[in-house]
């Protein structure tokens, strides 16, 4: 896997974290446990901080960065689909961001919302819980995230698929 210090950035990564091999991983990034950073999802810490939460899978393709004024922070039991850009949000538990999603500075994805793919959630925007922000730019759809919508399952199945490619992925050329 590529995982890189920049002068005294060092990436934390815990131990029961999974990294696949064709990720890439920069500077100061703390991913926590259980968590899982899919092929091509780039999380540079070059700038600025990032930390990832504890059963948290950032998909394929993903692109994960901050500035020194603006952290980027990503809960514990997110989901972060295919292709996603954050720069300097903060995305709390259980939320999840779907595919092709723009999350930009300072917007707060709250605990328990949803972006929905390809939606672009600008500068400042607040996604309050139990909500969806849908479209480009983003609108909201207040309280419709109900209890048969739970994300932390969800976020639970990539656990279990990490744990699944850490004993049986192997290369075979």
């Amino acid at each position: 896997m590529a995982i890189y210090a920049l002068g005294d950035q060092v990436p934390v990564i815990d131990p029961t974290a999974f990294v696949h091999p064709d990720a890439t991983v920069i500077g100061e990034v703390t991913i926590g446990p259980g968590s899982s950073i899919w092929p091509h999802a780039v999380l540079r810490g070059d700038y600025g901080a990032i930390t990832i939460g504890a059963r948290t899978s950032i998909q394929d393709g993903s692109v994960i960065h901050a500035i020194r004024s603006l952290p980027t922070v990503i809960g514990n039991d997110c989901v972060i689909g295919h292709l996603v850009h954050i720069e300097c949000a903060t995305i709390e538990d259980g939320s999840l961001v779907g595919s092709g999603s723009i999350v930009l500075h300072r917007a707060i994805v709250r605990a328990g919302a949803l972006v929905g793919a390809a939606a672009l959630v600008p500068n400042d925007m607040e996604v309050p819980s139990g909500a969806m922000a849908l479209g480009v730019p983003a609108k909201l759809r207040l309280n419709a995230i109900n209890s048969e919508r739970q994300i932390v399952p969800i976020a639970m199945n990539y656990v279990q698929n990490a744990a699944r490619y850490q004993t049986e992925m192997r290369r075979l050329d």
